[in-house]
Order: C-alpha cells, then structure tokens, then sequence
C-alpha cells in the first residue's frame, strides 16, 4: 500500500493491498530474543519526549491547579492576562488529534490566517508535561494582540484519558478540533513512521493481530489511536459535542480549502485561506501551499510527509476493516458525520 498524504502521512481509504511484505509473513519466526528486542526499541521510539524550553519573559507564576485570571470586556470572551507588547493567552483552540491524521498540515494551513497564531511545536502539555504547571504553558505561547486566536496542536491529547479534564481546568471554554482518518490507513502509516525510524520493526500483520490472523490487538498504539468512539466518550464527560469539530483528513486532501474554510468558521474567523492559497502536488500526492509574497517558491510539508506506505496484505486489510466498522458507525452516530470510510 503506497502512502498519499503529506497531511499526517496522506488520505487514503485503506483499500489497496500488495505483497511487498508477503514474503516477510511466509518466513519463519525470529527467535523470541530478538523479536522482544525489536519491540523493546519500538517501545522506546513511543516514549515521551522532554518538554519543550519555556519562552523568555514568561508569564506571572501561577499554580498547577489556578484557574486562568481573566479580564473581561462588556460582551467579550474571558481571556488571560499577560505582561509585555502583546498577550501570551491560554490557547482558546486546540488541535487535539488525531497521529497521522493531517494535523501537521491543517496547523501550516491555519498559520496563513492574519488572526491566528500558533505554536510550530508540539508542547505536549496536557499529556507529558502538565506538572510544569499553567504558567510555564502559558509562557510557552506567541504573543497575541486583541482579536486574535492562540493555537496549538499536540494529537497525542485526543488518547489521553487525562487529557479532557485538564483542558476544561484550564478553560471549558475551549474550542477542539480533532482531525481524523480512515482508521485502517491510519494505522498503517502510524507504522510506516515508526518503521522509518526503528528499521527491522515486525511486520504490520505481526504487530496489529495475536497468533497469526487471531484476534486485533486494540492495546497496539497504532490500532488503539483509531478506536474514535471510545475516545470521544472520554472528552464527552468534560465538554459537549458543540465545541468539537471533527475535520476529514480524506477531504483535506481533496477539498483543503473546503475543510479549511469550515475551521475558520468554527473559529469564527473570516474566510482569508481560501482555494486560491493550494495547489495540488502530484508528486507528494497532497495539496501545497502557494508561495506567499516575498517567497521565492511555494511551501510544501517537509519530507518526512508523503513517505511511502509498506503493502500489506489485503486479507490484513479486510480484517481490520470489519474489526474498525461498528467502532466507525457508532463515531458516526455521535458526531452527525459519515467519513465514509466503510
């Protein structure tokens, strides 16, 4: 299965299947030393990383569990205050997944609007790092003049059980996007990324089933990440469906603007992006940004989006299907939304 999508690793529909890996399948076993070996650096490859450096100047200290101080305009919003030219604010926007979904290339998306600023990283506060505390997450925010949104993106939150209870400490009001994919082609470009870097992985099949053709193994990460519908149960118990809104990474790829547009009117932005910022890329099979003025070329997502996808075995692709179908519909039941992913 050969990857399309620089958006998270590309939008397909998890149909194609091959036989690139089929020979690796037939083989003999490896000895259970080295097998545990492979996955023990595969493991390792899945720890969290170190938190990121808060900026200089950062924000008045507050404590791990104080509510943002706010100050309020007649009729405006509750927003954080901060010192300095500009405000560091808590972000009112969260892109809170999902892994190889399309996040990457949604946040570069939304960066060309005037009236929002964005973190070009992924702080992993709300999983990783909260014991920082709310001001070292504040100090990590761009500055921000009046009517202007703060972002940030980390998809690893949408699977953490912490996640949602954290943020509405921060603020219930918080508006989050969640990006999703057809679970099945997410999975396997959830794998191909982590092949890249952890070369003599097992193979997709190996990993995604006990004993053979057996059973899913949902406690794969790559496996668990698509279970959408238990995931969002979690967010559910903290904010209503009404400060969601669940983007198509398929659609990214094929309408950008499209889904683009239906962000910044969640934001309640005015529609700057628009289609005449894409053009579509044939080689990395996923749209691009036009160069902006003063750029001497266009802007595409770096190499690491776009890499091939290994060929899996369509009975491996079709098991996954029927295991992923009534987890989909009934994602589909709670969001008003057929991804037509089955």
């Amino acid at each position: 299965m050969a990857g399309s999508g620089g958006l998270g690793g590309g939008a397909g529909d998890g149909q194609s299947a091959g036989t690139g890996q089929g020979a690796a399948l037939r083989a003999p076993r490896a000895p259970l030393l080295l097998v545990a070996l492979v996955l023990g650096a595969y493991c390792l490859c899945a720890l969290p990383g170190r938190c990121p450096p808060a900026a200089r100047g950062p924000a008045p200290a507050l404590a791990p569990t104080e509510r943002p101080r706010t100050t309020r305009r007649p009729g405006a919003r509750a927003l954080p205050v901060a010192s300095g030219p500009g405000r560091r604010r808590f972000p009112q926007a969260l892109i809170v997944g999902v892994k190889k979904g399309g996040t990457r290339a949604l946040l570069e998306f939304l960066r060309l609007h005037p009236d929002v600023r964005a973190l070009g990283f992924e702080p992993h506060f709300f999983d990783r790092c909260y014991a920082r505390g709310l001001a070292w997450y504040r100090s990590l925010m761009p500055r921000t003049l009046d009517g202007q949104i703060t972002m940030e993106k980390t998809p690893s939150y949408f699977v953490t059980q912490e996640a949602p209870h954290r943020i509405h400490g921060m603020s219930p009001d918080t508006k989050l996007i969640v990006v999703v994919r057809n679970p099945v082609t997410r999975a396997i470009s959830d794998y191909a990324q982590t092949l890249s870097k952890t070369p003599g992985l097992p193979s997709f099949r190996t990993l995604a089933f006990r004993h053979g053709l057996g059973p899913v193994d949902a406690a794969w990460s790559a496996v668990r990440i698509g279970l959408y519908a238990q995931h969002l149960d979690n967010w559910l118990r903290y904010f209503p469906l009404s400060h969601f809104l669940f983007v198509s990474g398929e659609r990214l790829v094929s309408d950008p603007a499209g889904e683009v547009g239906r962000v910044q009117d969640f934001l309640g932005l005015k529609r700057v992006v628009t289609d005449k910022h894409f053009y579509f890329n044939a080689t990395k099979g996923f749209p691009c940004l036009k160069k902006a003025q003063g750029s001497s070329r266009p802007r595409c997502l770096g190499k690491s989006k776009g890499r091939p996808h290994p060929r899996v075995p369509q009975a491996v692709v079709r098991r996954l299907q029927d295991f992923y179908r009534p987890f989909n519909r009934k994602f589909y039941q709670m969001t008003g939304q057929d991804f037509g992913w089955d």
